[in-house]
């Protein structure tokens, strides 16, 4: 990608109403635009950023044996009836519209019901089970307040997967299997250190505790209590003395946090399942009830949570793993020696695969190396005439202030080695 032929541009300004720094910072980078209140699009290096992280998500789901679908967006009111969720007040961010025949429909809000209607008839025997399903689509909830960017959208990006065991015992096996997947992709994104698993409500789920995994953060709008050697929490809605006893936590170990959930995992027993007619037949040929959980990822919401964390006061920062590109490579002064060399060395990298945007404008340096950092790309690239002088190509790192040089075939042995 060059500079010039990219769609968007960095910019000063921001949406006078647009207080969260996470969405501040991604505006101005040309990341997003917003569209209104807890609705943005996703720009074209916005959009690869959400890949690669939907990619982490998408390869520790399919790890564990879980397989990918798309669940429609509308959904039948008859669904939600049957188990008594259409009208249920604590369901109540939930948007609903209309067909022009008067039907009723929901706007996906989750999908419990959905994915059991559509799999019950696939799902009948003890040799069916257990399955893992999931899928990375956008939700819509229609929340009171708005103001925290990606961190509370309106319109979001969720992977929501949904298990289906024998029995409880098969589920905690499949459970847990989860949630190891969970930490794993927290680490993988970054967000391991500060990531805890914590026990709370069950919502309109379920009666039981559900775990949240939050990680902690002064921008977090919940408050949570953390026992740093169990690196286990729990949330303040269920702090107290008997649900400490359960859970075998000691309040003198627990340590108040604000914190920032990134994701979700419930237990549903058979409630769903047993209500839109989900079995299945054993070896006795008695039939049964399929024991469910439900496991949900905001993807948007990481992307927010890891601006907000890795940033600086020159914009953002993204992690290797995570940034539309590993490279931003430019020229100092505007002679045809500099640009040639640029010009090979962005053909190169582009032949072997290592990701690099190209910055060809003939721009003072100041202003490409402003936008270099708050665009937040790994590894800066500069050819001037020291570095032709010297054969040398010059390194510097968004996350240090050193400069480092390299010779052509130590840049691409390092650059590949950071691009695996």
């Amino acid at each position: 990608m060059k500079i010039s032929s990219l769609v968007t541009k960095t910019s000063k300004t921001i949406p006078g109403d647009e207080l969260a720094s996470n969405a501040q910072l991604l505006i101005k980078a040309g990341y997003l635009h917003k569209e209104m209140a807890g609705v943005y699009a996703y720009l074209p290096l916005g959009l690869m950023v959400i890949e690669k992280i939907k990619t982490i998500v998408r390869q520790e789901m399919n790890a564990i044996g879980g397989q990918e679908l798309l669940m429609s967006t509308l959904q039948p009111r008859e669904l939600w009836e049957i188990t008594d969720r259409w009208d249920d007040k604590k369901v109540d961010n939930w948007f609903k519209t209309k067909l022009n025949n008067g039907t009723e429909l929901g706007v996906g809000l989750t999908h419990e019901e959905p994915v059991v209607n559509a799999l019950k008839d696939y799902i009948t025997s003890y040799k069916d089970l257990p399955k893992k399903v999931y899928q990375i689509q956008q939700k819509y909830r229609n929340e009171l307040r708005a103001k925290s960017g990606l961190l509370r959208g309106r319109e979001f990006i969720m992977k929501d997967m949904y298990s289906f065991s024998i029995d409880q015992a098969q589920h905690d096996i499949q459970y847990e299997e989860i949630v190891a997947a969970y930490l794993k992709i927290y680490q993988r994104l970054g967000l391991g250190d500060l990531t805890f698993r914590t026990y709370a409500s069950g919502g309109i789920f379920t009666n039981k505790f559900s775990d949240e995994f939050q990680f902690i953060s002064p921008i977090g709008e919940d408050t949570i209590f953390i026992d740093e050697k169990l690196k286990v929490g729990v949330n303040k809605e269920v702090f107290n003395d008997d649900n400490l006893k359960k859970m075998g936590l000691h309040k003198n170990n627990l340590v108040e946090k604000r914190a920032v959930e990134v994701g979700n995992t419930f237990h549903l027993d058979s409630k769903y399942s047993d209500a839109l007619g989900m079995y299945y037949h054993d070896q006795t040929g008695q039939k049964k009830s399929v024991i469910m959980g439900s496991y949900g990822i905001g993807i948007s919401r990481l992307m927010g949570v890891i601006t907000e964390h890795f940033s600086d006061e020159k914009g953002l920062v993204w992690p290797d793993q995570l940034a539309p590109f590993l490279c931003y490579l430019t020229f100092i002064a505007d002679n045809d020696q500099q640009i040639k060399k640029t010009e090979k060395l962005y053909q190169d990298l582009t032949s072997l695969h290592i990701g690099v945007i190209y910055d060809d404008r003939f721009s003072r340096p100041a202003e490409k190396f402003a936008d270099c950092d708050l665009l937040g790309i790994p590894i800066r690239i500069v050819i001037n005439q020291k570095t032709i002088d010297d054969d040398q190509y010059e390194i510097k790192l968004r996350t240090k202030k050193e400069l480092v040089y390299f010779n052509y075939q130590e840049l691409l042995q390092y650059l590949k080695k950071k691009g695996e």
